[in-house]
């Protein structure tokens, strides 16, 4: 994803300075990155990172002690644990040194569920294809080994859903967009990619006003649904081009002068993590 976001400031042109600049802004004094409440937090910390990373900034020295405070994250849940596997994995080699990895990748197995997928909470019975894409991405930034991905593979088939989709419980009706995506993108990862159904039902998801809906009853295109889908149907090497226009409208409806872009057309809040989704979408766009 980060060498795709990379392209943006191809799009974004003189306001790529604008939106390294909002990012810079959301750094707290401790090195994290703020949250919608303006406490740091490892989640957004990621997004800081990688926004910085993705418009070619300098990331703040800062960062790594921050990063340092959580050890071996032995108090952090699983999605926090996977967030410090990818904020460490983002800063320079000579940081990286530092990173706990194999303890961190050990904690990470401790959240496999039974079938062989990952779940946010150990033991579980099933996993999800959120959990699913957040540990296999998390052993891959550690240079970790991850154990029977084939056990992944059988997790996400379960998720199938009725319409062609795929979904974070077994049986749904429809499946989601964000869900679809990251599954489309985890079975090409193991070797088993999806069908070009796949693709098709992902530009079903298409709004004519551009972007994507996370589901056919959405009130509105995001964000999130918007740069997932792309990320997949780059992958798949779908054809964006009969997209690209109305999906650079939608990106400009949400652009802010203070650098950010905001999630939805009713959200009223900037932060890291949708701000890097418009670097991704913008990535994807500029191919």
């Amino acid at each position: 994803m980060l060498q795709v976001a990379r392209l943006s400031p191809k799009l974004l042109g003189d306001s790529a300075a604008t939106v390294a600049d909002f990012f810079r802004q959301q750094l707290h004094a401790d090195g994290g990155f703020r949250d919608r409440e303006g406490k740091s937090d490892l989640y957004y910390t990621v997004f800081g990172l990688e926004g910085l990373v993705a418009l070619w900034a300098d990331v703040p020295a800062s960062v790594a002690g921050y990063l340092e405070s959580f050890g071996e994250g032995g108090g952090l849940d699983f999605v926090h644990l996977a967030c410090l596997a990818r904020a460490w994995a983002s800063l320079g080699r000579e940081a990286q040194a530092a990173a706990p990895r194999k303890a961190i990748a050990q904690r990470m197995a401790s959240f496999r569920s039974a079938d062989g997928g990952f779940d946010s909470e150990p033991g579980a019975p099933r996993g999800t294809i959120y959990g699913c894409f957040l540990a296999m991405g998390a052993y891959q930034d550690l240079g970790e080994e991850l154990a029977d991905p084939q056990g992944i593979v059988s997790c996400i088939e379960s998720l199938a859903a009725a319409d062609g989709g795929y979904s974070n419980q077994p049986g749904m009706p429809q499946g989601l967009t964000p869900s679809t995506a990251a599954a489309a993108t985890l079975l090409r990862q193991l070797g088993r990619p999806p069908g070009e159904a796949v693709g098709q039902w992902l530009l079903s998801r298409a709004s004519p006003q551009g972007g994507f809906f996370a589901m056919p009853a959405a009130p509105m295109p995001d964000l999130l649904s918007t740069a997932t889908a792309l990320h997949a149907l780059g992958g798949l090497h779908v054809d964006l081009e009969p997209i690209r226009e109305p999906c650079l409208d939608f990106l400009d409806s949400l652009w802010s002068s203070q650098g950010g872009f905001y999630g939805n057309w009713s959200d009223d809040h900037l932060d890291c993590e949708y701000t890097y989704y418009a670097l991704l979408s913008l990535g994807h766009l500029s191919l």
